[in-house]
């Protein structure tokens, strides 16, 4: 019973993550359609009142197919790597990688319109690496292999210098991620490593 309630779980997680997904591409076909007009009307824009609302917006909006196409492996990779490994935690998660991380853009960001899902990109990064620091299991440590393994490049996306590029969402988002791994618990169903149990 225990095995098949993991299970229902694992699916509902895994179907709001395609669900997110999804999100994302319809709202970037409404933005297509209509010229673009909902970054500079939702996105975040640095120490502007207005701007507030792209602290939580600013995932969801992108400038083009490509810079959509560019997040979608990573955000299913780490997202699946999420879904496989974190318990009862992705709303505390995500609400400390989008707030923390969008409120320092919004506060110490470049004058621009900060729009994309890369800063949840490099949120998740930094989480399931520092994750798998803290946390020592087997399951915690793989995770973080396979991402160090498969997107520890994306790192140089923090560095400034890349025109059109906010390095600081990169920046904000790793900081977010790995504040995230030590202040939310996620429930790993599994032993750590050095005879330390899970509660």
């Amino acid at each position: 019973m225990m095995n098949r309630d993991h299970m229902r779980a694992f699916f509902r997680r895994a179907a709001a993550l395609a669900a997110f997904v999804a999100l994302l591409w319809a709202v970037q076909v409404v933005n297509w359609i209509v010229g673009y007009g909902l970054n500079p009307a939702f996105g975040l824009i640095p120490r502007q009142p207005g701007g507030l609302d792209g602290i939580i917006a600013m995932p969801l909006l992108h400038g083009s197919f490509g810079h959509l196409m560019a997040n979608t492996p990573p955000l299913m990779v780490m997202g699946g790597l999420l879904v496989a490994t974190t318990t009862r935690a992705l709303l505390p998660l995500n609400a400390v990688v989008i707030g923390l991380g969008g409120g320092l853009v919004w506060l110490f960001g470049g004058s621009a319109i900060h729009i994309g899902a890369s800063g949840l990109v490099f949120g998740w990064f930094g989480f399931l690496v520092v994750r798998g620091l803290v946390d020592r299991s087997p399951i915690t440590l793989g995770a973080a292999l396979v991402v160090g393994v498969l997107f520890g490049s994306i790192l140089w996306g923090v560095l400034p210098g890349q025109p059109g590029v906010s390095w600081e969402a990169h920046l904000f988002g790793a900081i977010a991620g790995a504040a995230a791994a030590l202040l939310v618990r996620t429930h790993v169903h599994a032993p750590r490593m050095g005879d330390v149990d899970l509660e």
